[in-house]
């Protein structure tokens, strides 16, 4: 008498589930973008300086992190040295090599 009937919304429901598709599709779609956009081409650039570092060997000539120039003299596993001027060696990380110039750059 006082509580009224109750009745199921079959329409709405379905609408609901379709709703809910069209709204995660723009996060999807976003998603998608920045993959292609950022991330892809980091992951390539983190790719090629591993090959670079991994090929690095002696009397190769680059440039360090800090913008220094140098000649190669010695490589261990982790670390490189490297002659920066005459009979002034620095010992660096691998990963501290952010170039290899072409032969003969440096005088």
């Amino acid at each position: 008498m006082f509580i009224s009937n109750a009745y199921a919304q079959t329409a709405g429901a379905a609408a609901g589930g379709m709703s809910s598709l069209t709204q995660m599709l723009p996060l999807v779609l976003m998603f998608v973008v920045l993959y292609f956009i950022m991330i892809r081409p980091q992951m390539k650039k983190q790719k090629e300086h591993k090959a670079m570092i991994d090929a690095l060997g002696k009397g190769d000539e680059v440039v360090t992190g800090g913008g220094l120039l140098g000649r190669i003299t010695k490589v261990d596993e982790q670390y490189v040295s490297v002659e920066i001027a005459g009979n002034v060696v620095v010992q660096l990380q691998r990963s501290a090599v952010v170039q290899v110039l072409p032969k003969g750059t440096i005088k």
